[in-house]
């Protein structure tokens, strides 16, 4: 019965899961949505708050707009990116599962279908006027839906009239979904592959430069900090549950077979390390289950709060442990994170704290090839830069810890390698 089940599901496995994590998120919907208000506010009213507000960093939709209506928006944002990847004919690999998955995720504090159109269409432009199929920028395309904030601020914040507001914002916004894949490709070079967020670092490039050419024109954005600090135990538990019934699938799938998670912790997670193409999908959903559930431990044990940006975090990791995380290189830099809280003005609890210590996952890749004190250090310095860089460009580019983690990077890297370069020469 398990054979033939496998057999059907075979080239389909990812495809499936993620129809039955979009699933899922409408389910998390309808409960949300009854167990906060009774059903007295309507998704509908939710999500209209949602699409006509900020979106700079931090605004929690949980908060905003309630518990309903952020599942159900992040369930759209989803869709939206399944359709075109399914469109588009790309295969499912484990890059997709971390684009995937990270749309998820900020499908809950920041992303939303009417500001990430903008962007997609304007990767659309670049992949016609360069005569490239869109399937080779489409990742591009929907990591770079992280300045999504940038396209709704300025509707705000410009001078003129509601309507050519929103014309200029559309404008903008395809000028980075246009930009972002010749510019994304040079920043990957900057720090090696040693963050796997790279679009968030070239994501916070564009956004610094283009605040700065508006605040010389005296338009100036600032960032906002809405947060839920609140820890349901029905969302607790259907974290949990999610990431346990993904393990199971995943163990499967692998027929019972654990030693394709062991392959997986050998790799050093640097850039390029798909894991679906190099250890297989069984394997890959055992990590991705693990990841998960090591995120949501370190939330209980701290005493952190399971909100909208804390949940899109782990979304996020858990998304990117098929892409470069696992267990052994993400562990040495959550314990860096956590260090530093010991010695710094901020705590555990602190809302930049908690999601420094998830998203420090895109700089695994350090711990994994040179080692536990090097991925510690990495972790303690990510804490660091990462509280500064948010004012660098209003909150405006979602990926603030992939920002920071390209700048960890960039002063690591070289002599980390030069360092391996002498021990190999003696």
């Amino acid at each position: 019965m398990g054979e033939t089940i496998r057999k059907k599901l075979e080239g389909r496995e990812l495809k499936l899961f993620c129809i039955f994590s979009i699933v899922m998120l409408f389910l998390a919907g309808m409960v949300g949505m009854k167990w906060e208000n009774g059903g007295r506010i309507s998704i509908v009213q939710g999500l209209w708050t949602i699409m006509v507000s900020r979106d700079a960093l931090i605004t929690d939709y949980f908060e905003l707009a309630g518990y309903g209506a952020a599942f159900i928006n992040s369930m759209i944002v989803m869709a939206i990116g399944f359709g075109l990847l399914c469109v588009e004919r790309v295969k499912f690999t484990g890059t997709t599962m971390a684009a995937f998955f990270i749309n998820m995720g900020y499908g809950l504090w920041g992303k939303n279908p009417v500001n990430i159109l903008p962007i997609l269409l304007g990767t659309l432009l670049y992949a016609r006027l360069h005569k490239v199929n869109l399937g080779s920028c489409i990742y591009t395309a929907l990591f770079g839906t992280c300045l999504a904030p940038l396209v709704t601020e300025l509707v705000f914040i410009l001078p003129f009239g509601r309507v050519f507001n929103l014309l200029a914002a559309m404008g903008v916004g395809m000028f980075i979904g246009f930009a972002l894949p010749t510019f994304s490709r040079h920043t990957s070079t900057m720090h090696k592959g040693y963050n796997l967020f790279n679009v968030g670092f070239s994501a916070g490039v564009i956004a610094f430069v283009l605040v700065c050419v508006l605040k010389s024109f005296g338009i100036e954005s600032g960032s906002v900090m809405i947060w839920r600090s609140e820890s349901p135990l029905w969302i607790v538990m259907g974290m949990f549950g999610y990431f346990a019934v993904t393990f199971c699938y995943g163990l499967f799938l692998n027929r019972g077979d654990l030693k394709g998670v062991l392959k997986i912790w050998r790799h050093s997670g640097k850039a390029g390390a798909d894991f679906v193409l190099l250890e297989g999908v069984g394997s890959t959903l055992m990590n991705m289950g693990m990841v998960g559930v090591a995120c949501c431990i370190y939330i209980c044990l701290v005493g952190g709060d399971f909100s909208g940006p804390v949940v899109g975090a782990i979304l996020a990791a858990f998304g990117f442990a098929a892409f470069g995380a696992h267990i052994k290189n993400y562990l040495p830099v959550l314990l860096g994170v956590f260090l530093s809280t010991l010695f710094s003005q901020f705590h555990a609890t602190t809302p930049s704290m908690q999601l420094a210590a998830i998203f420090v996952v895109g700089l695994t890749p350090i711990a994994g090839k040179f080692g536990l004190l090097p991925g510690v250090v990495a972790g303690m310095l990510h804490s660091a830069i990462v509280t500064c860089t948010t004012e660098m460009y209003g909150g405006l580019n979602l990926y603030n810890n992939g920002f920071s983690a390209g700048w960890v990077a960039i002063v690591m890297v070289p002599g980390l390698e030069g360092r391996k370069k002498r021990e190999k020469n003696h």
